[in-house]
C-alpha cells in the first residue's frame, strides 16, 4: 500500500479519481481493514488546510470535512451548536475525538453515528468534491442506509454547511454505560423560543432506524408549545419516521419508550438553558 499526503485539494482529488481510498482520522477505516486486504493507495486528507476548521461562511457556518471532534469542542460557537458540542463529547474516547473527523463520522454511515442527529437538527448540507466539480446535498439525503451514502466514485466530503438560525441545541445519548458505548438511542434538538413558547423546533433521532431521522410530525406539533406542554405533545406523537429494531443492546419496544423520554429531556433542556 502507498500512502499519499497531499497538501492541495486538487492533488488529492486527482489521486482519488483512480483506485485510491480517502483517509481522514482513520478511526473507522483502520478497524475495517483488519479482515481485508489494504487498498493499493490511500490519500491522507488531514494536511489540506481548507478541509480543517470552523468559520463563518456568508449566511452560515462552514465545518471543514477533516475537522476533528476536539476542534468542534474547542471552537467558539453560539448556543445553536450546543447539541453538536454534546455529540462531540460522546464520540468515543478523547483519543478518538482528537483523530476522528466530522466527515468520517458521516461517511461511515452508521445508524448510530453520533454526529448525524445533531447535524440533521442543524439543517446541515454537505459539500462533495471530485475532479468533475463540487455539489451540495442536504444531509438528510446524503446517507441512504447503513454504510451507504450519496458519494460517487472519486468524491470526498469537503465541508458541512449550517445556516444561521435562532435557537439553542441539545444532545442526549442513551447507552448501556456512561462512556465509550454504541447508542441504544440518541436525540438532538434545536429549539427557538419567544415569550416562553416554541417558535420552531428541529428534532432528530439516531440508532432507531437505518438512518438518523428528523421527526417532522413532532416538530409541527411543538410549534407554539410552552415547556409545560412538551411532555404531553411528545407522548401523543406516533414517531412514524422511526423503525427501531431488537438487537443485543435493546429491544425495539424499549427504544421506542426511551426515545420519547430523551426527546422530552432534550427539548426541555433547550428551553430551560439561559
Amino acid at each position: 500500500m502507498t500512502l499519499h499526503r497531499p497538501d492541495r485539494l486538487a492533488d488529492a482529488l486527482a489521486l482519488l479519481a483512480g483506485d485510491a481510498v480517502a483517509l481522514g482520522g482513520g478511526t473507522d477505516l483502520y478497524p475495517g481493514l483488519r479482515d481485508a486486504a489494504p487498498p493499493p493507495h490511500m490519500v491522507d486528507l488531514t494536511r489540506i488546510a481548507g478541509l480543517r476548521g470552523i468559520r463563518r461562511d456568508g449566511t452560515g457556518w462552514r465545518i471543514g470535512g477533516a475537522t476533528t471532534w476536539t476542534q468542534v469542542l474547542k471552537a467558539d460557537l453560539p448556543p445553536l451548536f450546543d447539541g453538536l458540542r454534546g455529540a462531540a463529547r460522546e464520540v468515543g474516547s478523547v483519543q478518538i475525538q482528537n483523530a476522528g473527523t466530522v466527515a468520517g463520522n458521516l461517511c461511515n454511515a452508521s445508524p448510530a453515528a453520533d454526529g448525524m442527529p445533531a447535524l440533521l437538527a442543524l439543517d446541515a448540507t454537505v459539500e462533495l468534491a471530485s475532479d468533475a466539480g463540487t455539489r451540495r446535498v442536504a444531509l438528510a439525503d446524503f446517507v441512504h442506509g447503513p454504510r451507504l451514502t450519496a458519494l460517487a466514485r472519486g468524491e470526498i466530503l469537503t465541508a458541512i454547511h449550517i445556516p444561521d438560525a435562532a435557537g439553542r441545541g441539545a444532545f442526549l445519548k442513551l447507552g448501556a454505560r456512561r462512556y465509550l458505548v454504541i447508542s441504544i438511542a440518541m436525540v438532538a434538538a434545536v429549539v427557538a423560543t419567544q415569550a416562553g413558547r416554541i417558535v420552531r423546533a428541529r428534532v432528530a433521532v439516531g440508532a432507531c432506524s437505518p438512518v438518523a431521522r428528523r421527526l417532522a410530525g413532532l416538530e409541527t406539533a411543538l410549534a407554539g408549545a410552552t415547556a409545560d406542554e412538551v411532555s404531553a405533545i411528545v407522548s401523543a406523537c406516533a414517531f412514524t419516521e422511526l423503525s427501531p429494531i431488537d438487537d443485543v443492546r435493546a429491544s425495539a419496544d424499549y427504544r421506542s419508550e426511551a426515545v420519547k423520554a430523551l426527546v422530552v429531556r432534550a427539548v426541555s433542556a433547550t428551553m430551560e438553558a439561559k
